[in-house]
């Protein structure tokens, strides 16, 4: 599975890091998405609760 970030349509609403912090978390001041760390069910659903859309799941 991957994810993308969108920067420039993101909000930092933070649903993705308190939803998947072992996925979704920043580390030394740079956004990482790890999709290793949780099952694609988990992480499909933290991204449909992305309000701002900045997050896609790509095929």
């Amino acid at each position: 599975m991957k994810v993308s970030w969108d920067e420039s349509v993101c909000i930092h609403a933070g649903k993705c890091v308190q939803g998947a912090p072992e996925v979704f978390k920043v580390e030394d001041g740079k956004f990482i998405i790890d999709t290793e760390a949780s099952s694609e069910e988990k992480i499909a659903d933290v991204v449909s609760e992305c309000p701002s859309g900045a997050l896609r799941i790509e095929s």
